[in-house]
C-alpha cells in the first residue's frame, strides 16, 4: 500500500487542481498531502466553504465510487467533482470538521489518535456487509474469514482518520479500498500503523474503544499479506 506524508517545500500543484480552483473561483490554500503513486492532495478554500482536490496518476474512480456510496451511510466525505484528465484524474470533496490524527496538533497524541480510530473502525464495521457492492481489498483477495466479514476500510492508516477540536472520532478518508473482507485486515493494520506514527505501545486504547482483544495470529497473518508483493498474495 502507498504510504503518505506532507508534501516537501516547493512540491508544484498539480496543474488539474489549480484549473478546477480557478473554474470554480476557489483558491489552493496548501498542499497538505502526498503519496508514493504521487498523488496530491490540496486544500482549497472559497468564501464560505473549503474543500479537498486529489489528483492521481492513477485512476480515482474507484475511491468515487465508495464515497459516494459511502457518504451517505457513514462519516466520509462528500463529493463535490470528479474528473478524468489526461494528466490523470481528480476527485473534489466536502471537508470533515477536524484534522488528521497525525496532524501538528495530534501527533502528539497518540492516545487520542488509538481511541479515535478504534471507535470509528467499530462503526464502520456495524454496517450492513450485504448492502456493500464492493469486494475485499487486492491485497487481502481471498484471504478473508467468511465468518468475519465486514465493511471495511481497507487502508486504515493513522493519517485516515480525522478527529474533532476536542479529539474525538469525526470520520475517515482516503477509501479507495472500502469493500467487504475480514474485519481483521483493518485491525491488524490499524494497529501496526500507531506503531510507524506514534512508535511502540499505543495500542491499548485502540483495542478497548473497539471492543476487541488482539489475536496474535490474525494479526500476523494480515500484516503478512499487507506486506506480499501482490503476485504473491495468491
Amino acid at each position: 500500500m502507498p504510504l503518505a506524508s506532507a508534501p516537501p517545500p516547493g512540491t508544484p500543484v498539480p496543474f488539474a487542481i489549480t484549473h478546477w480552483a480557478a473554474a470554480h473561483r476557489r483558491r489552493v490554500e496548501s498542499l497538505v498531502w502526498r503519496n508514493e503513486l504521487g498523488g496530491i492532495t490540496a486544500r482549497i478554500t472559497g468564501d464560505e466553504d473549503v474543500l479537498y482536490a486529489k489528483w492521481s496518476p492513477f485512476d480515482l474512480e474507484p475511491e468515487a465510487e465508495r464515497l459516494s456510496w459511502l457518504a451517505s451511510r457513514f462519516a466520509a466525505p462528500l463529493i463535490a467533482d470528479y474528473e478524468e484528465r489526461d494528466d490523470g484524474w481528480l476527485v473534489v470533496t466536502s471537508a470533515l470538521p477536524g484534522e488528521s490524527t497525525v496532524s501538528p496538533r495530534w501527533i502528539g497524541h497518540p492516545d487520542v489518535a488509538a481511541t479515535a480510530m478504534g471507535e470509528g473502525l467499530a462503526r464502520l464495521h456495524s454496517l450492513d456487509p450485504a448492502d456493500c457492492p464492493f469486494g475485499a481489498p487486492e491485497w487481502v483477495g481471498e484471504h478473508a474469514d467468511p465468518a468475519e466479514l465486514v465493511v471495511a476500510h481497507g487502508d486504515p492508516c493513522a493519517p485516515n482518520t480525522i478527529v474533532s477540536d476536542d479529539g474525538r472520532f469525526v470520520g475517515i478518508v482516503d477509501v479507495g479500498e472500502v469493500g467487504v473482507t475480514d474485519r481483521w485486515a483493518d485491525l491488524a493494520i490499524a494497529s501496526w500503523s500507531l506503531d510507524w506514527n506514534f512508535g511502540p505501545g499505543h495500542d491499548g486504547p485502540f483495542w478497548a474503544a473497539y471492543g476487541e482483544a488482539p489475536d496474535p495470529e490474525r494479526i500476523r497473518r494480515l500484516r503478512a499479506l499487507w506486506e506480499a508483493p501482490s503476485d504473491a498474495r495468491g
